[in-house]
């Protein structure tokens, strides 16, 4: 675990995912509980790449933090390698927009033809999960107003604008949502089955 220092060493921002990024402390204050107890150190970190502001906890100056908020994002161990590879890339690339898009198209893409929908396109196969009622109509319509086909960026279409941050993150919410609805929500349902059933 990193230390409270004056500059916190995180793998990535949980804002941009920059690697490595330059935490610098920008104030420090301590707090306790109404009892007097909990006594925690506290410093507001700001990423010199984008901006965002992390605070991070501990015992004391240079003890081991045990709190940082927000926590980094990370993809779930349901979703199936391939896609959990693309998912977790894309997340590691919200600094460079374009990149993260084609990542989460991937990932969605990878989902899908481990769901045996492996023809036609990107678009075409969601809404053939729809009809088949693997996912909601709700969902198909929130891929289409997302920027997940990734072929502008593939053929640099000089019509199409680049994808920004906000569009990126907003593929690769869809990617997550998509990856928690028919892998993660149907391995927990099993999970607690398996937890819940009486002993015979």
């Amino acid at each position: 675990m990193p230390s409270l220092y004056n500059k916190l060493e995180l793998v990535r921002c949980p804002h941009c995912a920059v690697a490595k990024p330059n935490l610098t402390s920008h104030s420090a204050f301590e707090t306790r509980s109404h009892t007097g107890g909990n006594q925690r150190q506290w410093a507001v970190y700001v990423c010199s790449t984008c901006g965002g502001v992390v605070t991070a906890s501990a015992r004391g100056v240079g003890q081991d933090v045990h709190e940082v908020f927000p926590q980094p994002e990370s993809v779930d161990e349901a979703i199936p390698p391939t896609a959990h590879c693309y998912l977790t890339q894309a997340l590691q690339s919200l600094h460079a927009p374009a990149g993260a898009v084609m990542l989460a198209a991937s990932a969605v893409d990878s989902m899908l033809k481990s769901k045996n929908y492996k023809t036609g396109s990107l678009y075409s196969r969601i809404e053939q999960a729809s009809k088949d009622h693997v996912i909601t109509d709700d969902m198909a319509k929130w891929a289409h107003q997302v920027r997940l086909d990734a072929n502008d960026q593939r053929h640099t279409d000089e019509v199409a604008p680049l994808p920004n941050i906000e569009d990126a993150k907003r593929c690769i919410a869809f990617a997550k949502a998509l990856g928690e609805f028919i892998f993660v929500l149907p391995s927990r349902v099993l999970r607690g089955l398996a937890e819940s059933k009486p002993n015979s």
